[in-house]
């Protein structure tokens, strides 16, 4: 930095480290934590710039900026340790705590004074699965919906201590302190919402309590009940259980319940399997249930060489598997040689005695030792939910039920229907039976001779599928791309293979170092390319749950690039397409049109679950400066608040899953759809697929849909400038429930 800007800055900031001196760079004075937050200068913003020509950019004098900006700087920084990584987001300057432990960063960009908050990946992630939590309190849910949320908020944060919080904890092992601060504050952060979901179990274990509804404790079972239970535990749980040794800690499996027991040392440990039933209904005494943990404490004689207390216990670790190259043949054997991952969240019941010894065993921190009010393990709400019988003349227990819109006749002829005009679908409130029956009708037409599709998520039973390896054993030419390494969902996959490979499909391989994630179909007819593109999985299942846009299309250009992305990839070369794009060139093509609408009236919408790319919050920042609207709408990760646009998640009784971009500047929308999440993993090391929507009504449609979601005030929360949403509640426009 040349010696007028830092002598600028030392001036006004009260010094240099020694080590920033000799770099040349202004770094944290050597003061304590809780000082006046220093100004680190981009060099980026100008070449050769010195304190003159920093002034110019900013604020005239310098000095007089400096404390403009200095001054407005609020005094309750998040102290949370929250290095944002590779987070070069806007030209102007970045704010740190004098210890460099803040998620809170200021920009200054242009002549406007632009407040923005900086989230690492994991935070923002964590901040959405709080919003899922939220649902289990709101009046308008009814109760055994606000037990799905709770179960599906325990099986999030599971899934975040599994996989997502791997690039936090890497960074925690091999780097410095602000990675370490930043590792405790997500631990932090993780276990006050798992406080508040005990908090909010128990507030709804009362609730069923008033509606009929019993979720009792031993205690509260007659001596007739204890008895029962009794000779279930000893005929049907003992003997399935496993009594382990406490010295074999480092071995526990991940996100099983165990039981601890021992005098002054922890001396027994009992694994519940999870084939045993988590939850099990009272005889006799219809709506009562009682969970197994409790049942088993009370019968420690049936685990243990000895009668002692239990403790309930449970250990999750990381579950990423390793694996650059899927060859199918050995992808099994990667599976069940694949090692168990470090531990990274432990979770005791709070009179649990032996923490500390099983933190050491594990290597675990004493932030990521959870001690949280039993049942550990919420898995088993999902039993309860299903065996709560409906009641006709009561307040309704569950959502009322949505019926999707058929497509008659484009389930009758999808072909000739397709010969005339493009086909859209909103799913799940346009049946998704729409998509099952296209790839049945291409599987017996006689007139079809050519299938590629690509798969990530099929789920345990997939009718698409099954149509599939119908189409191979009529003699159809049918390829797949199938993901191996969708996380969590490999033993399935692996399982699909080999049924694919049985009834004659190809397996298309795999680029090396890339996962797979496009989402599209071709179909060949009578000489003829059809195409199906997507933005959610070739997965039944998840179309009934999750808001998707489905496109079907005939358009010859669509379907060249869809047969020229499967047979590019099959050669391993980088397909050559036209209407569409991938993998960068993706991204590429997204900021050439935010930055085509950067004009006064200009427009921009983007809908997707996660945006952690800083050159798009950069290109949309220009955007806005230059009079552009820009609305965002991001289900689950938001890394970046800029005031300069209006920020906001939908979370609601179906998952929000569509990834679609808008733009216009005076003219008609211009509409792309597609499978990645604007994210720079998802460009550089994923192939995704995106695709232009051609048909005009189709395009306005999607953007009616896109503009109701920024209107909506049933499920929205609008993001707040110190990173948390606020909510958006007691209105009556619900996007969810407005078909496209």
């Amino acid at each position: 930095m040349p010696l007028a800007a830092r002598e600028a800055l030392e001036r006004e900031l009260g010094g240099l480290s020694p080590a920033a001196s000799a770099a040349g760079e202004p770094r944290a004075p050597d003061e304590p934590s809780g000082g006046v937050p220093v100004l680190v200068a981009k060099l980026s913003l100008s070449e050769g710039f010195d304190g003159e020509g920093l002034g110019r950019l900013l604020f005239e004098p310098l000095a007089d900026g400096l404390k403009v900006v200095r001054d407005e700087l609020p005094l309750d920084f998040h102290n949370s340790g929250g290095v944002c990584h590779g987070a070069s987001i806007v030209t102007g300057y970045r704010f740190f705590d004098l210890n460099g432990a803040t998620t809170r960063r200021r920009f200054v960009s242009g002549e406007n004074h632009v407040v923005s908050t900086v989230l690492s990946r994991e935070r923002s992630w964590l901040r959405f699965n709080h919003r899922v939590l939220l649902q289990a309190t709101r009046d308008d849910v009814p109760l055994l919906e606000k037990l799905r949320f709770l179960a599906i908020f325990a099986s999030n944060l599971d899934e975040f201590f599994a996989a997502r919080i791997y690039g936090v904890y890497e960074r925690e092992r091999s780097g410095g302190r602000q990675e370490a601060d930043e590792y405790r504050a997500v631990l932090a952060e993780a276990y006050e919402s798992a406080l508040q979901a005990t908090e909010i179990h128990e507030q709804l274990r009362n609730a069923l309590t008033e509606v009929g509804f019993l979720l009792l404790e031993p205690g509260e079972l007659t001596p007739l009940e204890r008895s029962y239970f009794g000779a279930y535990l000893a005929e049907e749980a003992s003997p399935r259980a496993d009594l382990l040794d406490p010295g074999a800690l480092s071995g526990l499996s991940s996100r099983a319940l165990y039981l601890a027991a021992g005098r002054e040392s922890l001396d027994y440990l009992v694994r519940l399997p999870d084939s045993l039933p988590r939850l099990l209904p009272v005889p006799g005494r219809p709506g009562a249930f009682v969970r197994l943990g409790p049942l088993v404490r009370l019968r420690s004689d049936l685990f243990l060489p000895e009668d002692l207390p239990m403790y309930e216990m449970r250990l999750t670790r990381l579950a990423d598997l390793d694996v650059q190259r899927v060859d199918w043949d050995d992808l099994a054997q990667a599976i069940e040689d694949r090692p168990e991952g470090p531990a990274t969240r432990l979770e005791v019941e709070r009179a649990f005695p032996w923490v500390a010894d099983v933190r050491e065993a594990l290597d675990l921190p004493e932030e990521a030792a959870f001690r949280l009010s039993p049942p550990l393990d919420h898995r088993y709400l999902n039993t309860l939910i299903d065996e709560v019988p409906p009641r006709p003349n009561s307040t309704p227990l569950r959502y009322k039920p949505v019926a999707p819109r058929v497509a008659p006749d484009f389930v009758a002829d999808p072909f000739g229907l397709l010969d005339e005009r493009d086909v859209a679908f909103y799913h799940p409130l346009d049946d998704y039976g729409s998509v099952e029956a296209f790839v049945d009708r291409a599987a017996e037409d006689p007139e079809v001779d050519q299938i590629r599709i690509s798969l990530y998520r099929l789920g345990a039973r997939n009718p698409i599928a099954e149509a599939l390896m119908r189409a191979a054993e009529s003699g159809k030419d049918v390829a797949v791309l199938l993901e191996g390494r969708a996380r969590f969902d490999e033993l399935q996959n692996l399982h699909w293979s080999l049924l694919f490979r049985a009834s004659g499909i190809r397996i298309l391989p795999l680029p090396v170092g890339y996962k797979v994630h496009a989402k599209a179909l071709y179909v060949r007819r009578a000489g003829r390319g059809y195409v199906h593109l997507c933005t959610g999985n070739y997965n039944p299942m998840n179309g009934r749950l999750y808001t998707d846009i489905s496109l079907f299309s005939s358009n010859q250009e669509l379907a060249s690039d869809a047969i020229e992305f499967f047979e590019a990839l099959e050669d391993g070369e980088p397909p050559q397409l036209k209407r569409m794009r991938y993998g960068v060139d993706a991204r590429d093509a997204k900021m050439e049109k935010i930055r085509a609408v950067a004009t006064p009236g200009g427009h921009v919408i983007l809908k997707m679950n996660h945006l952690t790319d800083p050159a798009v919050f950069e290109a949309l920042g220009e955007a806005a400066d230059a009079g552009a609207r820009v609305d965002v709408i991001a289900r689950s990760t938001l890394t970046l608040h800029d005031d300069r646009f209006a920020m906001r998640s939908i979370v609601g009784r179906f998952l929000e899953h569509a990834r679609v971009a808008a733009f216009r500047s005076g003219g008609e929308w211009e509409v792309w759809a597609g499978s990645a999440d604007w994210m720079p993993r998802n460009f550089e090391e994923r192939i995704e697929l995106i695709f232009p929507v051609l048909d005009g009504d189709i395009a306005k449609r999607i953007v009616d849909l896109l503009l109701g979601q920024m209107a909506d005030d049933v499920n929205a929360f609008d993001m707040l400038p110190d990173g948390t949403h606020e909510p958006r509640w007691g209105g009556a426009t619900n996007a969810q429930l407005a078909p496209l």
